[in-house]
């Protein structure tokens, strides 16, 4: 029997969206059946997740996040995924709050740069995913340097994320201004781009780059495929 994947989603419905069916695609189209892991949603009232970090309020996004995780644990879940980059900044203290195991993107992440062989790497995402440190920090351990947008361009992606992807919304002008920063994190040396929002691949893939994309997603939700599934 596979493991019982537990997605914490709502942050956005459009990512939780692309999570579950990462999943469940990949694994018809890898091994020719339906028979791919049981997998629950707690999909969170979004609004709180974007009203707390903008007041500092962590710890109601920590404790909104360890409740909605515990109740997933009670479903049923073997493994538990938060399907946000953003939220990862309270991956910590939500996964010691649980008594199944947590699967970190941050982990996933680093592993799929190490495996480049990179050690340099641009990132793009909410301004509090680009401003605050738990990014850095996590690469910086496995000796991956991490670049951001200059303060204008990371506001253009963080509007782009908040009044446009969350809601679905997809604009040819938003793509080839992402595209600009990528290529500016390029001239600054980044040999990779981290996608650190799991809205931002609705906008832009690797095909659009001149540089390699890291889809936080897809390298994440097969994390959990791998996991649930055993291999």
């Amino acid at each position: 029997m596979h493991k019982t994947i537990g997605i914490l989603g709502g942050m956005s419905p459009e990512s939780t969206v692309a999570y579950y069916e990462y999943i469940t695609r990949t694994y018809t189209a890898r091994f020719g059946d339906y028979a791919y892991p049981q997998i629950l949603i707690y999909s969170v009232s979004f609004q709180a997740y974007v009203d707390w970090p903008k007041e500092d309020r962590w710890d109601l996004v920590a404790e909104g996040l360890i409740q909605a995780a515990r109740s997933l644990e009670l479903a049923g879940a073997d493994v538990i995924l938060i399907a946000t980059n953003t939220m990862h900044i309270v991956f910590d203290e939500v996964a010691s709050n649980v008594g199944v195991p947590m699967l970190s993107l941050l982990d996933a992440v680093g592993d799929a740069i190490e495996a480049r062989g990179m050690d340099t790497v641009g990132l793009l995402g909410t301004a509090f995913t680009m401003e605050k440190t738990f990014y850095h920090r996590a690469l910086a351990d496995r000796g991956i340097r991490v670049l951001v947008p200059q303060p204008g361009d990371r506001k253009r992606v963080n509007d782009v994320i908040y009044d446009e992807l969350v809601a679905g919304t997809i604009r040819d002008t938003s793509r080839q201004d992402f595209l600009a920063i990528v290529k500016g994190l390029a001239e600054r040396g980044a040999e990779g781009v981290i996608l650190g929002c799991t809205e931002i691949p609705l906008l832009v893939s690797e095909e659009d780059s001149e540089l390699p994309l890291f889809d936080t997603t897809t390298i994440h939700a097969e994390a959990a495929l791998g996991y649930a599934i055993g291999v």
